[in-house]
């Protein structure tokens, strides 16, 4: 398997895509990277089909240019650990087998040496660990005064490797920017959605999560899902096409009848299959949506007029009786 770099065509836009940097061991855990870069890659690939350019561009490197993963599967064409910091990129760690992580050996002595090196800075260089990979980084000195999560089996390990990080445990995944940690293995997939939907928006993230058929799992702090991510546990096509157009326009005047247009269903059966599949009502989970769309607004700036016309509200009445519909905290005024 060749495993150089991969990135899908990208028109001329001046932006710098950001590279992400598997940084592989012998025996690397092959889920904890492939998953992740699966992810990147359907990301990608959405962007360029709906005519935006790809924003991840993939590289796979080590201390050789050859290796075997976790399960016996030759990996060929790695590159080696970039020294070329242009651009902003994440390095990703990931774990390996066994009930401890051995750093006895020239490739991962190589591998640590290069971390030591790394200048991490948030948007420019920063850094992602997947399960075990967090005791990559702890070896290497890179988890001083963080905040950082790794798999159950590895935490008084991390603890016992770097007393100076605040380790987390019970966790999905820890952000503590520039640094972003998972508990292990299949969590790096919900790592890396959150990274999409910081990157590139919400509504990516939760087709790349449909796509990958997978249900999405709560954020760092959140007190409960995103709108854009949550009532998507269910496999209903009709529904994720009206689910697709709703989040990516949730300003637009949408109704029942015009939402079942898109999934080419009645509005009766649609409230129908909201209720059964997705657990909400059409219109609450529209409000939901522009709820959410308001508050992104208002934490970027804008004031409450604007946040409600962003987000589909009528005027700023409607925003703020939605707000206290749903029992959010405060007020839009006190935030705009």
């Amino acid at each position: 398997m060749d495993a150089g770099a991969v990135a899908a065509p990208r028109p001329d836009t001046g932006e710098a895509p950001i590279r992400v940097i598997f940084a592989l061991l012998p025996n690397s855990l092959v889920l904890d990277w492939a998953g992740p870069a699966e992810a990147l890659r359907i990301a990608n690939q959405m962007r360029i089909a709906s005519g935006q350019p790809s924003r991840f561009e993939l590289v796979f490197a080590a201390p050789a240019p050859d290796s075997t993963s976790s399960v016996g599967v030759a990996l060929t064409g790695l590159q080696p650990l970039p020294v070329d910091w242009a651009q902003p990129s994440w390095v990703v760690l990931v774990g390996l087998p066994g009930a401890t992580v051995a750093v006895d050996n020239p490739p991962a002595q190589q591998l640590l040496h290069w971390l030591r090196g790394l200048r991490l800075a948030r948007g420019q260089l920063e850094l992602v660990t997947v399960c075990a990979g967090t005791l990559l980084a702890a070896h290497a000195g890179l988890l001083a005064g963080r905040r950082a999560t790794t798999h159950h089996q590895h935490l008084d390990e991390l603890k016992s490797v770097e007393p100076r990080c605040e380790v987390v445990a019970n966790r999905v995944f820890v952000v503590d920017p520039p640094l972003s940690s998972s508990a292990g293995v299949t969590t790096g997939i919900d790592l890396v959605l959150h990274r999409i939907a910081e990157t590139c928006g919400e509504s990516l993230a939760a087709r790349v999560a449909q796509s990958l058929v997978m249900p999405m799992r709560r954020g760092p702090h959140d007190p409960e899902l995103s709108p854009f991510l949550a009532y998507r546990n269910h496999l209903h096509p009709a529904l994720h096409r009206v689910q697709d157009a709703v989040s990516e326009r949730p300003q637009a005047d949408w109704s029942v009848p015009r939402m079942a247009d898109v999934g080419h269903t009645s509005p009766r059966h649609l409230t129908r299959l909201f209720e059964e599949h997705a657990g909400v009502a059409p219109l609450a989970y529209l409000r939901r949506l522009r709820l959410a769309t308001a508050q992104l607004a208002l934490q970027s700036g804008a004031n409450v007029t604007r946040a409600a016309e962003m987000s589909g509200f009528g005027s700023d009445t409607q925003l703020r009786r939605a707000w206290r519909q749903f029992g959010l905290p405060g007020s839009p005024s006190n935030r705009a």
